[in-house]
């Protein structure tokens, strides 16, 4: 089992303890992104980043993301995304999820995040959004639509329906 795995299902495993250290994102920390959703944190394996026109383009630590963007994972591999709002998502292996909508105004900290996990599993540490406004977080998967109120979760969904 990869790293990323073994993270995502431990709640007390090394993504736990790194979250702890993450601050709330400030104007300079997300100038460099804005336009973006967020960057690539971390990967690990092959880890690809496709976009609203359909290229595909493998990605690696500090590339941004962007609204409508779909991150995917071969079996054996992994990625943290970190949103402008400090949301951090850890994609699991063979995963594929897109980030449907984002959008953040980092001066009233007013924003949303719609998230579809087509298959895989995620993690979401909720960022300024969800402390704000827990009714802006939303995650679909191809059975659910789910209102997030809390601030760590796990989702998993398989790709047969």
């Amino acid at each position: 089992m990869s790293v990323f795995a073994i993270a995502l299902l431990v709640g007390t495993g090394a993504i736990a303890q790194s979250t702890a250290t993450i601050t709330p994102p400030t104007r300079a920390s997300t100038a460099a992104f804005e336009g973006h959703a967020g960057f690539i944190k971390s990967v690990e394996g092959k880890v690809n980043v496709v976009n609203a026109a359909g290229v595909t383009r493998p990605v690696k630590a500090g590339d941004p993301v962007a609204p409508a963007d779909r991150v995917e994972t071969d079996k054996d591999s992994g990625a943290s995304v970190v949103l402008r709002d400090g949301t951090m998502i850890v994609v699991g292996p063979s995963s594929r999820l897109d980030l449907k909508a984002f959008r953040f105004d980092s001066t009233t900290q007013d924003g949303g995040v719609f998230i579809a996990l087509l298959r895989g599993s995620m993690r979401m540490i909720t960022g300024l959004i969800g402390k704000k406004n827990p009714d802006a977080i939303r995650v679909d998967t191809q059975t659910a639509t789910i209102g997030i109120r809390g601030t760590d979760f796990i989702v998993k969904a398989d790709d047969k329906v």
